[in-house]
């Protein structure tokens, strides 16, 4: 794969650029394995649909054709569970969770490894991404098989870090 250079402009970076290093949706990390892609996540409804709405340019135009998205505000009802499961911006930065290149966090992080980028805050966030696991054991401990109603905020939170929790 020929290495593809990338440069971000949008409302929350200018001039960053970061190369694509891996072929689309390929050579993860032995201990990542995500359930869902981001275009399957957008399409899902994740964040409130808020997530994304400025920073099209970046990420394939297929990824926004059926996301549930909303660019005004974050709106709950748009998440596929209805609810809301999202800690505000100003939190996981008050956690010190944002890393310095994807000041989104997570998700964006996560975009920009699936396109291909690999960058020194993998290993933190995909370690970030196995500790999730704890909720999908508490969802087969306190639900029924396929229960959908069931600890909706977990799962949405679940689908929020790319586990597939209509699954569990």
């Amino acid at each position: 794969m020929k290495e593809r250079r990338v440069e971000v402009n949008d409302l929350m970076q200018t001039g960053y650029v970061y190369y694509l290093t891996e072929p689309k949706g390929e050579n993860f990390h032995p201990d990542f394995r995500p359930e869902l892609t981001p275009k399957e996540m957008l399409e899902l409804g994740v964040f409130g649909g808020k997530y994304m709405t400025d920073c099209r340019n970046e990420f394939p135009s297929d990824w926004f054709k059926n996301a549930r998205l909303c660019p005004k505000r974050h709106d709950p009802d748009l998440n596929f569970f209805g609810v809301n499961a999202s800690q505000p911006l100003s939190v996981w930065r008050r956690k010190g969770w944002i890393y310095e290149e994807d000041p989104r966090g997570w998700f964006q992080w996560y975009c920009r490894y699936y396109l291909g980028r690999r960058c020194p805050d993998d290993d933190r966030q995909i370690r970030r991404w196995k500790a999730m696991r704890r909720h999908v054991a508490q969802i087969r401990a306190h639900c029924h098989p396929g229960d959908l109603h069931c600890r909706t905020r977990q799962r949405q939170a679940l689908l929020h870090w790319a586990y597939d929790s209509r699954k569990i």
